[in-house]
């Protein structure tokens, strides 16, 4: 399985990175829908878009209304936006309020189901994460290979999510904050490194990706080698990336 990062930041872009946006093209699914989505069209392969949004902060939700640009040269026979419902109304009312954005995009909305079907015999599960604001995570499993995908949330080698991200093959977790803002992470419903690195090692994955990275630190944001000295498979993630798991 492909996956493309195409937004590998948070809160807002930068020069280096956009914000959260993952892709699947092979099954047509999209995680998250931050500034990085402008570039989803470049990747289309199939007639059919799925989107799933963890959670309606601007960084995740903004590039819905790039959706026309995103189909331009490519159309496709259903595009399709899952989130929970209250995150849907959030998004229908404010972020496409016609005073902000006076245009119906090219898509359906549907709530979140508990299980979502995937091409090539795959499903798609949410689980919930603490961020203000709510937000879940998502565990993708298909015969051969597994992914979770976790952001905005505070990371512990105990956290509540810990079962439902168990033994996967590749995890995207978000590590916003380095070790020494690990104080900050936690008051503003975030990730610290060495504590995503130990969540990651308690879960028995087999690779960690890290992103929604902070746009204003430095490069690399934060330390790898830290991270690798608790688990080893740990990758820095950086825009338009392809993993192959």
């Amino acid at each position: 399985m492909k996956l493309h990062l195409l937004g590998t930041g948070g809160y807002h872009p930068s020069d280096r990175r956009q914000t959260a946006c993952l892709m699947l093209p092979e099954v047509g699914v999209v995680l998250d829908a931050g500034t990085g989505f402008y570039r989803v069209g470049e990747h289309l392969c199939t007639d059919q878009l799925d989107i799933f949004l963890t959670h309606a902060h601007l960084d995740h939700v903004v590039g819905i209304t790039y959706l026309f640009d995103v189909i331009r040269a490519r159309p496709l026979r259903r595009i399709t936006v899952h989130a929970q419902a209250e995150k849907l109304a959030a998004v229908r009312e404010h972020l496409l309020h016609e005073a902000l954005f006076p245009a119906t995009p090219p898509c359906e909305f549907r709530v979140l189901a508990a299980e979502v079907p995937l091409a090539e015999g795959g499903r798609l599960t949410h689980f919930a994460v603490e961020h203000p604001g709510g937000a879940v995570g998502f565990r993708l499993d298909w015969p051969q290979q597994s992914m979770a995908y976790v952001t905005d949330t505070t990371a512990t080698a105990t956290a509540g999510y810990l079962g439902a991200i168990q033994g996967v093959d590749l995890l995207v977790h978000e590590c916003n904050f380095p070790d020494a803002l690990a104080e900050q992470a936690a008051r503003w419903g975030h990730s610290s490194l060495s504590e995503v690195a130990r969540l990651a090692a308690a879960a028995d994955v087999s690779h960690l990706v890290l992103v929604h990275l902070d746009p204003m630190a430095g490069e690399p944001p934060v330390d790898l080698e830290q991270a690798r000295k608790i688990f080893a498979q740990t990758t820095l993630a950086s825009d338009r990336q392809l993993i192959v798991f």
